[in-house]
């Protein structure tokens, strides 16, 4: 992994599938070596962002960049050895073992003239070790709980060995106990390693908890972004999730902490 993270920016982008826009005219730029979470009501163009930024979407207009190098000139091999993507749904074939899934994290790195190595082993335990399933390695990805399933998917692209990691809602399916399990998790691996991690999350809470920087979408557009206190306000509550709330300080991690007022309140 490099000394300092790279920095991974977008401009101009609008993005699309067929004649249907999804995000239009956006300028983008991801701290380097943070976490920044996504935000915004269903359907306003997260997801697609994040798609982009990870060269699965190609943009009908602008770029992505990584140290600014368009992402569409760095070869395939290249780029997946520097940004990895965790989808919101990734599935496993019938009866892979965790070893298994983590030692494709790998992939990136072998060439006809390099195979497996003593590298590639150290990472792939080390990977485990991180997320502290060394104990699952011979278990199947599909007889594991919710949360010990995504855990296995996030080391893989721990083994992966990528400046940056992109998460699509990485808590979704978990119950609450494991959506702060995996979100520990990922920022042991923003602090503990260096890594640029950017993640979709719907928890406005867990957003302001654990991340540094907050980008607030509102049909395909960029409404706010910034540090949690600066971005998660009564008025862009109401604005991005048509959501009448009020907010306060959270008092076991002092960002601001969003109770939401429903029509019987």
């Amino acid at each position: 992994m490099q000394t300092s993270a790279p920095e991974l920016s977008a401009s101009g982008l609008s993005l699309g599938y067929g004649d249907r826009e999804v995000v239009s005219g956006l300028d983008v730029r991801v701290p380097p070596g943070r976490i920044t979470a996504i935000v915004g009501a269903n359907a306003c163009g997260k997801s697609t962002l994040l798609r982009a930024l990870a060269r699965l979407l190609n943009p009908q207009k602008g770029t992505v960049s990584l140290d600014g190098r368009s992402i569409a000139s760095i070869p395939g091999r290249e780029l997946a050895r520097r940004l990895g993507i965790l989808p919101q749904t990734p599935t496993a074939p019938d009866g892979l073992s965790v070893i298994d899934l983590v030692n494709r994290g790998r992939s990136p790195h072998q060439t006809w003239w390099r195979q497996w190595s003593k590298a590639d082993e150290s990472a792939v335990h080390a990977a485990l070790a991180a997320t502290g399933i060394t104990d699952l390695a011979d278990r199947a990805v599909d007889e594991l709980s919710g949360g010990q399933r995504q855990r296995a998917w996030i080391a893989m692209a721990v083994a992966q060995g990528t400046e940056v990691l992109l998460l699509d809602e990485p808590t979704t399916y978990l119950d609450l106990a494991h959506q702060i399990d995996v979100l520990d998790l990922v920022t042991d691996l923003n602090r503990d390693e260096g890594r640029t991690i950017v993640m979709v999350l719907h928890d406005l809470n867990q957003a302001c908890r654990y991340a540094d920087h907050v980008i607030a979408m509102k049909a395909g557009r960029i409404v706010a972004e910034g540090a949690p206190a600066d971005v998660i306000t009564v008025e862009s509550v109401e604005d991005v999730f048509d959501l009448r709330c009020q907010i306060t300080t959270d008092p076991v991690s002092g960002t601001p902490l969003v109770i939401p007022i429903g029509r019987h309140h």
